[in-house]
């Protein structure tokens, strides 16, 4: 067919053709085919003989054998949690396809996916090259744009360099996104101005600007909820620590940096809805975790003593 692979029977014909004197041109618009496809199969499959079309067929065939890559298998993923690894290869799948459904480009929604189900949330390059099963140039591609997102960071390892998600991702990302949105403001309240908002281009950009500001204060009104599972977090160390711990002897033992701690505990302070029948009081120089008492009545309280 016109564009496709030259068959059997098109090589016999340019061998006949060939043997009746026809130039390159007149094959070609004989076959349907650009002259430079008839040039180069002349020249790729001519013998001492000249062009023979059944030789012609087989070189290329042969030819193309050798070139056509084995297929890799995905690599299998391997766990200590007894989980099936064809079911973790349906979620990673589907979990990249939400992404790229909600707008994320599909490398950087596989390497982010990648990641995520891994659960130390550590890759170097050529791991994620061989997981995916890409070059390495996509995955620094892909790395950059999810960097610029707060979405995963770098690390050194040595020589390695390997990229990663932790838990202070969702912070990251949450003051990513209200840095954003303040970008928005500012650059429509400047556009209100140049254009005038007595007219209709600047009103419009008047508007955009106020409706960022009241997104940029509903995001810092609900910055508390990226902090939820932190506060829980430092209760619970708390509580079964037993005892008063500092800011820095808490991050120590959980291995956050001390303003992450700072901010768990500020957050379940100031919201003691958040963590139920417990809350944190400051005393003998450090944090405590201790019963909301108040919610038990004289009689409870006596009950429980004796």
């Amino acid at each position: 067919m016109p564009g496709g692979r030259l068959t059997l029977e098109d090589r016999r014909l340019i061998a006949a053709w060939l043997k009746d004197g026809l130039g390159y041109a007149e094959i070609a618009r004989r076959l349907g085919r650009p002259t430079s496809t008839i040039s180069r199969e002349v020249s790729r499959n001519s013998g001492h003989s000249g062009y023979r079309a059944d030789e012609a067929s087989r070189v290329t065939g042969e030819r193309a054998r050798r070139r056509k890559p084995s297929p890799r298998a995905a690599p299998v993923v391997t766990n200590d949690y007894g989980r099936d690894p064809e079911a973790v290869r349906r979620f990673e799948a589907d979990f990249t396809e939400m992404m790229v459904a909600t707008g994320l480009p599909r490398m950087m929604s596989r390497v982010l996916a990648c990641l995520s189900v891994s659960d130390d949330g550590v890759h170097t390059a050529a791991e994620l090259a061989q997981r995916l099963q890409v070059s390495p140039a996509s995955i620094s591609n892909a790395v950059r744009y999810l960097e610029t997102q707060a979405l995963l960071k770098r690390e050194r390892n040595g020589r390695r360099e390997q990229y990663v998600i932790d838990d202070e991702m969702p912070q990251r990302v949450w003051a990513e996104s209200v840095r954003a949105n303040q970008e928005w403001i500012k650059i429509a309240r400047q556009g209100a101005e140049v254009l005038g908002t007595s007219t209709p281009a600047g009103a419009r950009m008047d508007d955009l600007s106020r409706f960022h500001a009241r997104i940029n204060e509903i995001m810092l009104d609900d910055r508390v909820a990226v902090y939820v599972g932190d506060a829980l977090t430092a209760l619970a160390a708390l509580l079964h620590a037993q005892r008063a711990l500092s800011v820095p002897a808490l991050a120590a033992a959980l291995g956050w940096p001390a303003e992450r701690v700072s901010a768990a505990l500020r957050v379940a302070e100031e919201h003691p809805h958040i963590a139920g029948p417990v809350r944190v009081v400051f005393s003998e120089g450090g944090y405590r975790a201790v019963a909301l008492v108040e919610r038990l009545t004289d009689e409870q309280l006596a009950a429980l003593v004796s």
